[in-house]
Parts: structure tokens; sequence; C-alpha cells
């Protein structure tokens, strides 16, 4: 199974997701993103073609790993 070439990592203990790219099986950390824009950011800057639509348009290149898509802090258990 061919597996998306962008993972989105759990959220971490401390806010924010590890993003890591995979290219010919070799995979690369961009960064820690906080939130969709430092995602964009962390692709735009290695050249990937219209990062704004592969983030924002859930594409099938982007692997969202534990929780959902597009949350980069845990939820609250306070009411």
């Amino acid at each position: 199974m061919e597996h998306a070439p962008i993972l989105v990592h759990r959220i971490t203990s401390t806010g924010g997701r590890r993003v890591v790219i995979r290219i010919r099986g070799i995979d690369t950390v961009l960064g820690v993103a906080r939130s969709d824009r430092d995602l964009i950011e962390f692709l735009r800057r290695i050249d990937v073609p219209d990062p704004d639509d592969l983030v924002l348009g859930d594409s099938p290149a982007i692997a969202w790993q534990g929780g959902n898509p597009h949350v980069y802090e845990a939820e609250s258990d306070e009411p």
C-alpha cells in the first residue's frame, strides 16, 4: 500500500504536530506545526506546488495521524 508522502503526527503534549515528508523512502522532519499556516509554510519552503490547496483541500497526499485534521492543540477536559 502506498503511503501519503506528508505525515502530520499526533498532537504533542506541549501542543503542535510534527510534520514529516517522505521522498524516495527517506523521512525528513520539516518542523512542528501549530496551525495550518505553519504547515503551509513548511511545504512552501520545500517548493511544494499550491501548498494552500494541498493542506486546506484535505489532499490524500497528507496523512493526519491521531485526532482530527487541522487540530493542533489537545482538547481541554474542562467544561
